[in-house]
């Protein structure tokens, strides 16, 4: 008789199986840098730095803030 397969830990299990609607803000902060229009222009300027520089910067806050946000919808409750 073969040795029974070990069974995968019940946390990996329910994350693979996790359908949060919230899953899907994880799209905009890769989406949202994609669109040319937001690029097209030189100003307006913030401290000297034109638009493309600091919109680099907002992204990387937009995908910050939505991953946490994601985060901290999704987790379970009661597990650290």
């Amino acid at each position: 008789m073969p040795a029974p397969e070990p069974e995968a830990p019940t946390t990996a299990r329910s994350r693979a199986k996790d359908h949060s609607p919230w899953n899907w803000l994880l799209f905009l902060p890769i989406v949202v840098p994609l669109i040319p229009a937001f690029f097209n222009g030189d100003g307006p300027r913030i401290f000297g730095f034109p638009r493309y520089y600091w919109l680099q910067l907002a992204w990387i806050l937009l995908g910050v803030s939505t991953t946490t946000l994601v985060y901290q919808m999704t987790k379970k409750r009661g597990e650290r």
